[in-house]
């Protein structure tokens, strides 16, 4: 489904020295995405998105002139979630909501991708408010499965071939696990590295920023771009994983656990180390906490909309506001202290067991057989509580239905520079 030279990483230097003309790339990702679009619908309606892209990309030609002075993302084109802001578009929150509701400010990320030289394709669809209820998107891959949330558009934009690049969000799983999904690279960035303002918020103690990508090379090119004070490294190896075993890693499907553990077996013979570390006895009680807490902040944000627009929210939403508003002060306290307690118990973790980051399954088996669901975070939920940041890589296929399946690496609060290294090093080991 690719088109030629898609890959993100190769499309920065063609498009910055002239050698790919964007007139004719946009034309080529036009074909693409009319051919397919129509049955994924990964992207909101846009009349004429391609006469407006083309228009843009006359201004930024004429701007760039001159190829030496083009900026580091010159000419991609970037899906941009539907509750990040981006002037020009309209937002819904994947809501039935008026979208004066969301208007405001563009979103940080976002200009600094324009800065960077990218173009707007469009506005990808999410699940409603970015939580379960989810929106047309259908996974490109077999079009009867999830692709995820609630960044669902962003990824099966992605892996449809006709976006290289789409900005997401994660308040549980909702980078990693729809990446995952759909076969493709999901980052996540530690909380508050990426400049979260003008994101619709879901829980603001919590809600953090990342993208999707097709190609491991790329990571750290847009990373530069979007993370506050990247400082790019390398890494080579051998390395030090470790696998959080427990009643969290007991949580995946068998599928999931066999292809993680062959995964770990491939590592272990290119040379890495692969160590079983106890973890997170609490696990059940620990994504408690983690509900309650972003649960509760959802409902503080949507106290004034919902009296007012109770009737425009779905049957999940407005149950999720009516137990949220019965969370007590003291166990919202407690949830937050918690996430503290469990990132310092994993930086302990892997400071006595000397690793270097933690691999686990992405997600808790392959994107499930139905558009009504979105599939569980729970294999992302502890790592995002603790606020750290995460990649999911392409690790195999699921044996019979081919359906993809991804390796998570989570590593230190405020050190992604690392794990985008450590991923980039071992992708090709990983992937097969």
């Amino acid at each position: 489904m690719n088109i030629p030279n898609n890959h993100l990483s190769a499309l920065v230097p063609s498009l910055r020295s002239g050698a790919l003309d964007l007139h004719e790339y946009l034309d080529t990702l036009q074909a693409v995405h009319d051919r397919l679009e129509p049955t994924i619908q990964a992207l909101r309606p846009e009349p004429d998105r391609f006469k407006r892209l083309h228009a843009e990309a006359d201004v930024l030609r004429e701007k760039f002139a001159d190829t030496a002075n083009r900026p580091p993302l010159f000419g991609i084109p970037v899906g941009v979630k539907d509750i990040i802001r981006a002037d020009g578009f309209s937002i819904t929150a994947g809501s039935r909501l008026p979208s004066d509701c969301f208007a405001g400010a563009e979103a940080s990320i976002v200009s600094r991708l324009r800065q960077a030289g990218a173009l707007i394709l469009g506005i990808t669809y999410c699940t409603e408010f970015a939580y379960y209820n989810p929106g047309p998107t259908c996974n490109p891959i077999n079009y009867g499965h999830t692709p995820g949330g609630s960044s669902s558009g962003s990824a099966a934009a992605v892996a449809a071939g006709y976006c290289p690049l789409a900005l997401a969000t994660q308040t549980q799983g909702s980078v990693i696990r729809p990446a995952a999904f759909c076969g493709i690279i999901g980052y996540k960035a530690t909380f508050d590295r990426i400049p979260i303002a003008g994101v619709v918020p879901f829980s603001k103690s919590v809600d953090t920023l990342g993208f999707c990508v097709d190609d491991i090379a790329s990571l750290g090119m847009v990373a530069s771009v979007v993370v506050n004070d990247w400082q790019p490294e390398t890494a080579s190896g051998p390395f030090v994983f470790g696998v959080p075993e427990g009643p969290y890693l007991e949580c995946t499907e068998p599928a999931a656990l066999t292809q993680f553990r062959d995964t770990c077996r491939r590592l272990t013979a290119a040379g890495h180390e692969i160590r079983p570390v106890p973890m997170m006895a609490d696990f059940a009680e620990l994504r408690q906490r983690h509900v309650d807490l972003v649960s509760a902040e959802f409902a503080v944000l949507h106290r004034d909309w919902y009296p007012r627009y109770g009737h425009c929210y779905s049957s999940v939403a407005s149950e999720l506001y009516a137990y949220a508003t019965g969370i007590e002060e003291g166990r919202i306290a407690i949830c937050r202290e918690s996430r503290l307690q469990l990132r310092e118990h994993i930086h302990e973790a892997m400071a006595t067991n000397g690793l270097s980051a933690w691999l686990t399954p992405a997600a808790h088996g392959p994107a499930p057989a139905t558009l009504a669901k979105t599939g569980e975070p729970v294999m992302n939920l502890p790592w995002t509580h603790a606020l750290l940041p995460a990649v999911t890589v392409p690790c195999g296929n699921e044996q019979g239905s081919g359906l993809p399946l991804g390796l998570q690496l989570v590593g230190k609060f405020g050190e992604d520079e690392a794990l985008v290294a450590q991923c980039q090093a071992i992708a090709p080991v990983v992937s097969g």
